[in-house]
């Protein structure tokens, strides 16, 4: 188990504050969670290919297909400033140096 020392540097590099209470039960928890670590550590993984997902995911967005476009006067009609069939917005400051 994890002592209260490596809890509080854990809670340090979090930058959270932890109660007694809160040190003892997250002593616990990080045990169990470097546990299940070192159980995976133990298994032979070197013909599993590395995923981003843990099922397959093909193309979850919708079909790319043309509809029509929001009319121009619908589009501008609740625009703070519209000028020349535009939306005008202010003019970019100076850029950062």
């Amino acid at each position: 188990m994890l002592s209260r020392e490596q809890v509080l540097h854990v809670a340090r590099l979090a930058r959270l504050e932890l109660t007694d209470e809160e040190i003892e039960r997250m002593a616990a928890e990080l045990s169990k969670v470097l546990d299940h670590m070192e159980t995976i550590g133990e298994l032979d993984l070197a013909d599993v290919e590395p995923t981003s997902h843990v099922v397959a995911i093909e193309n979850a967005l919708r079909a790319d297909e043309p509809r029509p476009c929001l009319p121009q006067d619908v589009a501008l009609a609740s625009a703070p400033d519209a000028a020349s069939g535009g939306f005008r917005v202010p003019s970019p400051g100076p850029a950062p140096s």
